[in-house]
């Protein structure tokens, strides 16, 4: 069965608009393609899908050569935002950017929610 590109970019569509202080999302493969993505205008989204999949399998390679086990994910904090990387099964990386004043335990709640549905899609 094929992936339904459009249920996805309506998942993170949804994600975006109803989630407070989320600036943008998407999901890409895991050698960096974009699946979907709605971010913000100024950002290339093959670029954006290209870094997301080399920081988390970096991350990954780190976690083992530091005997921390399997990533769970990775938190990029700026002076502006949050960068979050999350794994979405074998087949995605699911990426969120959110602005200084999120609340990282309910963003965290979110981003668990939104997975759940992405891997339905996904499966």
């Amino acid at each position: 069965m094929a992936i339904s590109t459009e249920k996805l970019s309506s998942i993170l569509q949804n994600f975006v608009t109803s989630t407070n202080d989320v600036q943008g999302a998407a999901l890409v493969t895991p050698d960096g393609l974009p699946l979907a993505a709605i971010i913000p205008g100024g950002m290339d989204e093959e670029r954006v899908s290209a870094m997301s999949a080399a920081m988390l399998s970096l991350g990954e390679r780190i976690g083992g050569e530091l005997a921390r086990g399997s990533i769970d994910r990775i938190f990029v904090e700026g002076d502006k935002g949050y960068g979050i990387l999350t794994s979405c099964g074998e087949d995605a990386v699911f990426l969120v950017l959110a602005n200084q004043s999120a609340k990282q335990g309910l963003l965290m709640l979110e981003i668990k929610r939104a997975l759940s549905e992405l891997k339905l899609i996904l499966a």
